[in-house]
């Protein structure tokens, strides 16, 4: 009963619209009465949420990631990819730069909404001049962007790795991600050229060499920033924590004074809008905090194991059903209080399973990243519809093969653990 009172709460307050933190909290609240605990346990356990030095790696990326998506770092990855996949004029080629675009970008913003924004502004009218239907431009852009909540420097695992209570470092969770989000990636131009073949896309157009070499160098200072971000932290040479300050102030550097696209005056909104985005997910921390310290009292792990070894004993059913559940849960509740809910609840039933945290947090992500490419909540899609101009009801018609890649690479990620595992160990992390 106990554990109801505090589901029960919590969706209640989802269904009548109050904000996903205070629901939370809320439900934190009615779980303390419910078991007989004081408040001050609830409200030291929503402080205590937020106090840990590891929690300064989330302002440090949205910062750095809001410079470089703004600062015009995007059109010039755009301009490389054009100049690696331009030269094989291959049928269908600039849906493969938008795909190789985003995967560039996403290794510096750490922010599917911001590729999906930056890109899409970019790539979606150029294709569309080139001939290509601009719901299909979407798509293109909206699915690639859930690479960016696979690969370093991902806000994303940096919330996982917190959810878990710091037992998993940050480090090892963005070196975990680079197989699946490249495998993503790849697979996506794969569809892209299938599709390419099968419409009779046009074919890419090369660049003179005096071009692309410029573009090219252009380029190389927003890539300077992977090797400062993974160069760095598996150099020893810094911590996340300090990867993420020499980043902002190399986005910094770069946008204003060598690319110089960027307005002085703009800045002052750009980290307005910054400290907007970290005070949501601060408060989504905190009061998480609360709700699985209130979890944790009532056993709720240890119950819900349980339940699952009733259903079944067998790892890969027992996979597949905690697949669909990510799944549904991905499309009903935005990705980090879905984190933040799902991790204290399920990654004590995974470790019962043998399945390895880091593991479990790739199959996580890649499943609510495809659920923000799908209503109700589907905030890539939402952004994608926006800056493509279209109609969602027109992407939802064209998006299925996207789907079916998607899920293809999940399952692949799912039931092969070296996928995710195999970076982490070859660099000593696990």
């Amino acid at each position: 009963m106990d554990i109801l009172v505090l589901l029960a709460t919590m969706f209640a307050c989802f269904l009548i619209g109050v904000p996903i933190a205070y629901s939370l909290a809320l439900a934190a609240i009615a779980g303390a009465f419910w078991i007989g605990i004081p408040l001050e346990a609830v409200m030291l356990k929503i402080s205590d949420g937020v106090s840990k030095v590891s929690m300064l790696t989330i302002p440090f990326f949205v910062l750095a990631g809001a410079i470089m998506a703004e600062g015009g770092m995007a059109r010039r990855m755009v301009a490389f990819a054009d100049v690696l996949v331009g030269f094989t004029r291959v049928r269908g080629g600039l849906s493969v730069v938008n795909v190789l675009a985003t995967t560039f970008l996403s290794g510096i913003s750490g922010s599917a909404v911001a590729d999906t924004s930056a890109v899409g502004s970019v790539m979606i009218p150029q294709m569309v001049t080139s001939g290509f239907p601009r719901v299909y431009s979407t798509n293109v852009t909206v699915t690639a962007s859930v690479q960016a909540l696979l690969v370093p420097p991902s806000h994303n695992a940096v919330i996982y790795s917190l959810a878990t209570g710091g037992s998993i470092s940050i480090i090892t969770l963005f070196m975990a991600g680079v197989v699946p989000g490249l495998l993503l990636g790849f697979s996506l131009i794969v569809l892209c050229l299938v599709i390419a073949y099968r419409d009779r896309h046009p074919r890419g157009t090369s660049m003179p060499v005096r071009e692309a070499v410029k573009v090219t160098i252009d380029a190389l200072w927003g890539l300077v920033t992977l090797v400062i971000i993974l160069g760095g932290i598996l150099a020893g040479v810094f911590t996340a924590i300090e990867a993420g300050a020499v980043a902002c102030l190399w986005a910094f550097f770069v946008t204003m004074f060598i690319y110089r696209d960027y307005r002085w005056r703009d800045l002052p909104a750009l980290v307005h809008r910054t400290l907007i985005t970290v005070a949501m997910v601060m408060t989504l921390i905190a009061c998480a905090s609360s709700v699985g310290y209130v979890m944790a009292l009532t056993q709720m792990p240890a119950k819900i194991t349980t339940f699952f070894l009733s259903i079944t004993d067998d790892k890969h059913v027992f996979l597949f059903l905690i697949n669909v559940l990510l799944l549904i849960m991905g499309c009903l509740v935005d990705m980090a209080p879905s984190i933040l809910i799902a991790t204290p609840i399920l990654m004590p039933v995974m470790v019962n399973f043998g399945v390895d945290p880091v593991h479990f947090g790739m199959i996580m992500m890649l499943n609510l990243g495809i659920g923000l490419c799908h209503p109700p909540v589907g905030t890539i899609l939402f952004v994608g519809c926006a800056v493509g101009k279209v109609t969602i009801e027109d992407v939802m018609r064209r998006i299925w093969p996207f789907y079916g890649v998607m899920f293809l690479v999940l399952m692949l990620v799912t039931y092969i653990p070296d996928l995710s595992l195999w970076l982490p160990r070859l660099l000593g992390l696990k």
